[in-house]
């Protein structure tokens, strides 16, 4: 079950003795913060206790459920990639390199509950206070004000992920992952989604989506147009066999080099290097 949302700002409010919604992930981001009740919040394969005062972050894909023990009232706040964009101009330099998104859909953030110690905790929860009280009067989502309480929240999650010795703030540098890209490319065991994300704490599940959006490419058009022309340098340089420029970049035999090149290029490398030459 996915759950969609249009509007880049949604604040909403459950106060139930069950919570009735299923497995689930959305399309969107989600803060949910509890203000009153206990549980277990099901985040993707880890189980959290949560009680008054918890924050938990959602990114598109995390799957989620939640079991109330007692009465709950739960506060979420669910924003689209839009919310930010359209705010950019809002967003302080120390935002540039590790965003709320980046946040958001920070691996280890999945893996561990933050705990928000005092002053933190109460200014949590006034800033949570403050986004209720403004979202009853006006439409939130262009309300610069309301934006600035949600940065706030995020720089207290920066704050109590310090505390926790948990490291977030290094944030993802763009520069560094195409780096390691592009020196794993003759791997392709270091170059698959799975050991990226883990390598640079993305959310598997979202990396995809946070390298469209930040390379304006998808990451399999990038690999392939990377390779390929790599591939394309070495029969340029005719220093080594197509068996060998196989062996280089992880294919399992020539022939399955052949049938990527083909689907790429419409020819064979060995059609590719019979053409050079024509022109040399």
């Amino acid at each position: 079950m996915k759950r969609k949302q249009f509007d880049t700002l949604v604040i909403d409010v459950m106060e139930k003795e069950q919570y009735d919604l299923p497995l689930h992930s959305h399309t969107y981001y989600e803060m949910v913060y509890v203000i009153k009740g206990s549980g277990e919040h099901y985040l993707n394969n880890n189980v959290f206790n949560y009680k008054v005062g918890d924050l938990f972050l959602l990114s598109p894909g995390d799957n989620h459920y939640i079991i109330f023990n007692k009465k709950s009232k739960l506060v979420f706040i669910k924003f689209t990639d839009a919310y930010f964009q359209d705010n950019k101009h809002l967003s302080p330099d120390s935002f540039s390199i590790n965003s709320p998104l980046d946040i958001m859909q920070n691996q280890i953030l999945k893996e561990e509950k933050l705990v928000f110690d005092e002053p933190c905790k109460s200014i949590l929860r006034k800033t949570v206070e403050n986004i209720l009280s403004y979202n009853s009067r006006i439409d939130v989502a262009f309300s610069p004000l309301i934006f600035f309480q949600i940065l706030s929240i995020f720089g207290l999650v920066q704050e109590a992920a310090k505390a926790n010795n948990l490291s977030i703030d290094e944030g993802v540098s763009t520069n560094g992952m195409i780096s390691y890209i592009n020196q794993n490319i003759y791997n392709p065991q270091k170059i698959r989604i799975k050991a990226i994300a883990g390598h640079f704490n993305i959310a598997q599940n979202y990396f995809s989506n946070y390298f469209k959006r930040n390379f304006e490419v998808s990451f399999k058009e990038y690999i392939d147009d990377y390779r390929i022309k790599l591939i394309e340098k070495r029969l340029e340089l005719k220093e080594n066999s197509i068996k060998q420029i196989a062996n280089e970049f992880g294919f399992t035999d020539e022939s399955h080099l052949t049938n990527y090149f083909k689907k790429h290029r419409n020819i064979s490398p060995s059609q590719y290097a019979s053409t050079l030459k024509k022109y040399n």
